[in-house]
């Protein structure tokens, strides 16, 4: 997402990434999670370390993809301050078949922490051929999750939505209709629930999950230039 935050930089938004536990360059087992909480607790800490930092009139905007977007999106259903929310296809439901929910109901009883491959065909981040070949030659990317972490997004999924119909936080969404990762029902459920005057939704019938990675990327970016400058 190197690209998404120099187009923000280019309209004088200040950027600040981390990543997940278990992803990416932070610490932990690959797709593990060492307490219900700690993805909710690690954006907590992001968010006022970040405040420290910022001029106390500047707005600070969260922006989260997929299973960051249900931490983002949980994050702000649970009062925290900031003063805007964009939703890139959040894994707000993640769309698991009875077979999936049986197991992991065994997994939670049996092994919460142990890993298994989440089945996520690289083919259908993206229509972009670039996009998905360098995703698979990424070598911090990895296929593991484990059942404590996969109840994590179905839990915190859940509850955004449950809290949709009381949304008080300038939110956009944005989501991909044609998501083979996640349920794109989720995100529509949201928005249905959601007061209008607060969340704005979009779904891209025929995109892939990864929407700012789209041959039509230009379109998302073209909204989010949109909200933003009639927001902020």
């Amino acid at each position: 997402y190197d690209h998404v935050a120099k187009r923000l930089n280019g309209r004088g938004f200040s950027v600040r990434g981390y990543d997940q536990y278990g992803h990416g360059k932070s610490s932990g087992r690959r797709g593990a999670l060492p307490s219900d909480q700690r993805l909710l607790e690690d954006l907590e800490y992001v968010i006022d370390a970040t405040r420290k930092r910022m001029p106390e009139n500047k707005p600070l905007i969260l922006f989260g993809h997929s299973m960051g977007g249900v931490v983002s999106a949980r994050m702000v259903s649970m009062g925290i301050k900031v003063q805007g929310l964009v939703l890139s296809s959040p894994a707000l439901d993640p769309g698991l078949t009875f077979i999936q929910k049986t197991l992991l109901a065994l997994l939670l009883a049996i092994a919460p922490d142990f890993c298994v491959a989440n089945r996520l065909n690289p083919e259908k981040i993206s229509h972009n051929p670039q996009t998905v070949q360098a995703y698979r030659q990424d070598p911090l990317v990895h296929d593991r999750i484990s059942a404590r972490l996969t109840q994590f997004i179905v839990r915190e999924g859940a509850a955004v939505r449950m809290h949709a119909k009381d949304w008080r936080i300038a939110t956009l969404l944005l989501y991909a209709g044609d998501d083979k990762l996640v349920n794109p029902s989720g995100s529509s459920q949201f928005a249905q629930a959601a007061p209008t005057d607060v969340v704005q939704s979009y779904c891209y019938s025929s995109m892939y999950h990864e929407i700012f990675n789209e041959l039509e990327q230009e379109a998302v970016f073209n909204q989010l230039k949109t909200w933003l400058d009639s927001k902020f």
